[in-house]
């Protein structure tokens, strides 16, 4: 009676294919996983300037007083009363640029946007107020033939916030 002896694993030749396989496939990912990352921050701090606006809305509608949206250096920013008192503190929230959007960058029509006790912008500006987030770590932005989707925060007269994408046209509902 023959008895036949099978040994399982992997040759050394199967490692290496898998190897040299693995290593293709990082090395072609790669880019698009860092354009991916630097997209993230623009997008984590578009999100955080949509709350942090959204807070100091609520906040004034709910103290019925003026409470100001303010922002810092690179994407950071500051919600507090306009006045302060022992029931309204001059700083309720804040944020600061090194919470996940590190490379982001935000420029603005204007840099402090208070809110009245209804939730309206006071005083009411002639126009929506712009604050634009891009990433220059990453690159340009699409509407300038970058990669970089870059995204817009818009603060309607009444008070409305929305982010909106100024590469696409005002007709499509993410366009600006």
């Amino acid at each position: 009676m023959y008895s036949h002896h099978v040994e399982f694993g992997v040759t050394l030749i199967e490692l290496l294919v898998a190897v040299v396989i693995m290593a293709i496939v990082m090395a072609v990912g790669a880019p698009s996983f860092n354009q991916w990352v630097q997209n993230s921050q623009i997008k984590n701090a578009a999100g955080s300037i949509i709350d942090g606006l959204q807070l100091a809305r609520a906040e004034a509608v709910r103290r019925n007083q003026n409470v100001q949206f303010m922002l810092g250096t690179a994407s950071s920013w500051t919600v507090g009363c306009v006045t302060t008192a022992t029931d309204c503190p001059s700083t309720i929230e804040s944020r600061s640029a090194s919470d996940g959007s590190t490379n982001a960058q935000v420029s603005a029509d204007q840099s402090t946007i208070v809110f009245n006790g209804l939730g309206r912008v006071t005083p009411a500006p002639a126009s929506t107020i712009n604050v634009d987030v891009t990433n220059p770590t990453g690159g340009a932005c699409v509407a300038a033939s970058g990669t970089m989707r870059c995204l817009r925060v818009e603060v309607g007269i009444g008070g409305q916030v929305r982010m909106c994408d100024p590469s696409l046209a005002s007709t499509d509902p993410k366009g600006c």
